[in-house]
């Protein structure tokens, strides 16, 4: 069993963000401070975007704190670029991240620290950063006749670019970002196209404004003071209505049916007799919290969330989530990974209760978020 101060799980833009604060608060890596990431390599749940996500195609990615992402191609991959740029980053700040670590639970340990069990032994922390964000949770709806279906099942996690559609029929499920620019991208390719939601899609015209960006940060907050689960970002942000998004309305791609109601052998069907034969159902559904190792913890609340004040978990102040509902963003991974290394060390040292202002993600200037071509916050 390892002591160390710190424990940071996650290496994606909140993990390095925290890590990269906790280097500068004095916190030096591998002695006081272990940041684990579970992937191959550098690039956080970017390095495994669909390769014809170019960085072009990406809205508002957000640099990390100390060090500007410069002279990027835009026609290059965003997993090639961003992934290079995470990789730069971790080799400039000095954060060694232990890599590939799975971290498989996080329970009470002695003395008052944290353990912390991974896939390379264990560790003993007076404090903790989560920052395993959502991209090892993708969200399957479940629907009648689902098992029966002939057919292909993926989740947009695994969209492997327009051609592996060509000539095919699918449906799309979900109203967010990545349903809709995945469908856009494939519809060319396939013989036939239904798109599908929930709710009716609500799209966004013109620039989303700091004000709009408080109010979108505001509703997220609420339902996680209130220990509910973050809501989807389309949810409180709109879909932004692009050049090309108007153009697939106007064609007919984005002509939006109700959701069905079971699934079919050769595809889905509605309540009033309604179907539409299919051979690929794409689930554009959404991710949930990837916080299930922080169970033994009893952290969450009956509604199913985690109660936060700032980055700090209500029911345990060694327990700092960022880039967890109203900090998921790429800027609001950056200041959520700051104002929990500060939290963390007035508790460690003493200076001064956690969870005051320095706790708040807004850390005195308002975040300002949009929806990105990943379904993600974005500054």
């Amino acid at each position: 069993m390892r002591e160390v101060e710190v424990v940071v799980i996650g290496a994606g833009q909140a993990g390095l963000a925290a890590g990269f604060h906790l280097r500068r608060a004095g916190y030096v890596p591998d002695r006081d401070a272990v940041v684990f990431d579970h992937s191959p390599r550098p690039g956080g749940a970017w390095q495994f975007r669909w390769p014809t996500l170019t960085y072009e195609k990406v809205h508002g990615m957000h640099a990390l704190p100390g060090m500007e992402l410069t002279g990027a191609d835009p026609g290059r991959p965003s997993a090639e670029v961003i992934g290079g740029y995470f990789d730069a980053y971790e080799r400039t700040f000095g954060l060694r991240v232990h890599r590939p670590v799975s971290v498989l639970a996080v329970r009470e340990g002695a003395g008052g620290r944290l353990l912390v069990e991974t896939s390379e032994g264990g560790y003993a922390a007076r404090a903790l950063i989560n920052a395993t964000g959502t991209w090892d949770r993708p969200f399957w709806p479940r629907f009648p006749g689902q098992e029966t279906f002939i057919g292909r099942q993926l989740h947009s996690s695994r969209y492997p670019g327009p051609e592996s559609f060509r000539g095919a029929r699918v449906v799309v499920v979900g109203g967010g970002t990545s349903a809709v620019q995945q469908l856009m991208e494939l519809a060319p390719y396939a013989a036939a196209t239904t798109w599908v939601t929930r709710r009716p899609p609500v799209f966004r015209a013109g620039p989303f404004d700091e004000e709009q960006g408080r109010a979108a940060v505001a509703l997220v907050e609420e339902r996680v003071r209130a220990g509910l689960p973050p809501r989807s970002v389309v949810s409180v942000t709109g879909l932004p209505m692009t050049e090309a998004v108007r153009r697939a309305r106007e064609s007919g791609v984005l002509k939006r049916l109700p959701l069905f109601d079971r699934i079919t052998p050769t595809g889905v069907a509605w309540a009033d007799g309604r179907t539409v034969e299919a051979d690929t159902i794409l689930y554009g559904t959404g991710f949930r919290a990837a916080i299930d190792h922080l169970a033994p913890l009893r952290l969450r609340e009956p509604g199913g969330g985690i109660r936060m004040t700032g980055t700090r978990a209500l029911r345990d102040a060694r327990v700092h989530l960022v880039g967890y509902g109203p900090s998921a963003s790429t800027i609001g991974a950056n200041r959520a990974g700051r104002a929990a290394v500060r939290d963390i060390r007035r508790l460690l040292t003493g200076d001064a209760q956690p969870g005051g202002a320095a706790g708040h993600l807004g850390d005195g200037a308002g975040p300002t978020v949009a929806a990105d071509a990943t379904g993600s916050l974005a500054s």
